[in-house]
């Protein structure tokens, strides 16, 4: 009997959670080794669906970086990266595509479906939902020509609204089209927040291979557990944030300057993590703020 009382109690604690999220957007975006994973990804998507059941709007945006990375190594081509983003030539553009849009993409909407999700899967290209346009980093004060990558400038939310309103769950990969009728690649972080602040989410939530923010990295009892847009700002320029975890914060940051609510950092390898996040008071990973 202690044990279905214990289940109840969970219930009635997550009562006030499920309050004030039912009806809100929340944009949840994946990759590392949970895309490596096919009962590790299944987990994600069973805490999906079930935000969706309870009446949350999920959008998922996906990576695939290292699978990316092992095609082009299994064509000779070395990867390269500047500032974080990956060198696309016309080449490795069709095998981003291909691997995007066509294999990783199908796979998770096969999966939610499973899971009586009702996904769509869309890729940024489709209906020209994510124009672009062509982004040239700066290095040491010069701009750098990396091929087709591409940085958002429009995205179709009524296209994304209307399969929300329709009880769907779109799952989008991130590329983006130009001018030029040529497809882009976008960084998958970037494209969430965009996505984020564009459909005015309440959430916009990062699961990594990471606890969160460390103020030490590697060691996991330095985990930041609240940090707002000043402190952020100062952990970059001092280092602490680094590597993958800048584009994030840095997205996250953007996003909320657009109204989004909050934005969180989590670590995806914990079981449920999602739903640990969002119907716990404390969390487990790093929520970032706006300044109050």
């Amino acid at each position: 009997m202690q044990k279905y009382i214990e289940k109840a109690r969970v219930l009635m604690e997550a009562m006030p959670y499920i309050q004030a999220f039912r009806g809100k957007t929340m944009i949840v975006k994946f990759g590392g080794s949970i895309m490596e994973s096919e009962t590790a990804m299944r987990e994600v998507l069973q805490d999906v669906v079930f935000m969706k059941l309870i009446g949350i709007r999920p959008v998922l945006i996906h990576g695939g970086g290292p699978a990316i990375s092992a095609g082009m190594k299994a064509r000779g081509i070395p990867p390269r990266f500047v500032s974080g983003l990956r060198v696309t030539d016309s080449e490795t553009m069709e095998l981003v595509e291909d691997i995007l849009a066509h294999k990783i993409n199908a796979q998770i909407v096969t999966l939610l479906n499973d899971l009586q999700g009702e996904a769509v899967g869309v890729s940024g290209r489709d209906h020209q939902m994510i124009k672009v346009d062509k982004l040239m980093p700066e290095v040491e004060g010069e701009k750098m020509d990396i091929g087709r990558v591409g940085r958002v400038r429009y995205i179709n939310t009524d296209l994304l609204r209307e399969y929300l309103d329709r009880g769907r769950i779109p799952v989008i990969a991130p590329i983006g089209v130009g001018d030029d009728g040529l497809s882009y690649n976008i960084n998958g972080d970037l494209a969430a927040g965009e996505i984020a602040s564009s459909l005015g989410a309440w959430k916009l939530v990062y699961m990594t291979d990471t606890p969160g923010i460390l103020r030490e990295q590697g060691d996991e009892q330095t985990l930041i557990s609240t940090i707002n847009r000043d402190q952020a700002e100062e952990l970059i320029s001092k280092g602490v944030i680094s590597g993958g975890m800048i584009p994030k914060v840095q997205s996250c940051l953007a996003a909320l300057q657009f109204g989004v609510n909050k934005g969180h950092i989590i670590d995806g390898r914990i079981r449920h993590s999602l739903l640990l996040e969002i119907f716990t008071p404390k969390g487990i990973g790093t929520e970032i703020l706006k300044n109050s």
